[in-house]
């Protein structure tokens, strides 16, 4: 039995190399799939974050978020190299990525509001519905037709929106925002077609100009609270940074690794947490009419992704 000996015959060679290959595929997959419930992990734990950082208003914690991301982000490019291919960024790209940046700053500002004002459910509920908004962004955007199942999906979602509406008594606007900004974010971003690192210290760069003028008047007046409300506020402050860079630097080691069907169905690991911290650990109300229209939201998902995997599946058969 020496097949398998380096001194075999080729044909026992070429036997012994197809588990090799297989067992590195095996092995690349369980590392993605490590770092993809990482990164949506990471981010469903953003309610219990930014609460800590109070009594700072949302716009200042979003003005640190961008100066400290923008140095933990050319920290890295400077050690793994990747700020050359910076300088390179011009032109079409660098203006989708402009507009990116204002777009992300809003989203951000936003969810924090969301969390720290009490109302981490409603967040949830945004990135429960944005793989609708992205679905529905590509139609009217990009001109993509929609399967039948597409559709369903999309029209219980925006049931669910009017339910939830009159439910709140309002328009649920943090959701919507948190939704359409995300997904105009990351159709942004699909068109510039920069790599996640570059493209971030792009967008941060676009933002920490005002982001370190804003900070600079809030504290000559006396309004900051970096240094004014002791060692372990200013820490979680400048913690941001990571906190920005550590889920997303998974996200991108994760999307190399694993298919995107698989990606797409980690994303709800993200919102499921926060919706679960918001209910259980907050104690927000969620009285049967509210519970009714979120459920019309999962059966919206779930449709979704049902038709997502056959497609798959299709298109590989």
């Amino acid at each position: 039995m020496g097949g398998g000996r380096p001194g075999g015959h080729s044909g026992g060679g070429a036997v012994v190399a197809a588990p090799a290959a297989s067992d590195a595929e095996a092995r690349a997959h369980r590392a993605g799939l490590a770092y993809g419930i990482t990164a949506y992990f990471l981010w469903g734990l953003f309610p219990l974050y930014w609460p800590l950082l109070e009594p700072a208003a949302p716009v200042e914690i979003l003005a640190h978020r961008v100066v400290w991301s923008m140095l933990v982000v050319t920290g890295l490019l400077a050690v793994v190299g990747g700020l050359g291919r910076v300088r390179g960024v011009r032109g079409r790209p660098l203006v989708l990525l402009v507009t990116a940046a204002v777009v992300i700053a809003l989203n951000w500002c936003t969810y924090i509001y969301g969390v720290n004002s009490g109302q981490v459910v409603e967040t949830s509920l945004g990135y429960f519905i944005n793989p609708l908004v992205t679905v529905l962004l590509g139609v009217l955007v990009l001109g993509e037709r929609l399967r039948p199942a597409q559709w369903v999906a999309v029209v219980i979602g925006a049931v669910a929106v009017v339910v939830l509406t009159l439910d709140y008594g309002r328009l649920p606007w943090i959701a919507l925002t948190l939704a359409f900004s995300f997904g105009t974010y990351g159709l942004l971003k699909k068109q510039a077609g920069v790599a996640a690192r570059e493209s971030l210290l792009v967008e941060t760069l676009v933002l920490v100009v005002p982001a370190v003028v804003f900070l600079v008047v809030l504290q000559a007046q006396g309004l900051g609270t970096f240094g004014r409300e002791g060692v372990g506020h200013a820490l979680l402050l400048a913690g941001t940074g990571v906190a920005t860079v550590l889920p997303l630097l998974a996200f991108g080691a994760a999307a190399v690794r694993i298919p995107l069907s698989t990606v797409g169905l980690l994303q709800y690991l993200a919102p499921v947490l926060q919706f679960l911290i918001g209910v259980l650990l907050y104690r927000e109300p969620m009285p049967a009419s509210r519970l009714a229209g979120f459920a019309m939201v999962w059966v919206a998902l779930m449709v979704l992704t049902a038709d997502a995997v056959r497609s798959q599946r299709r298109s590989v058969h």
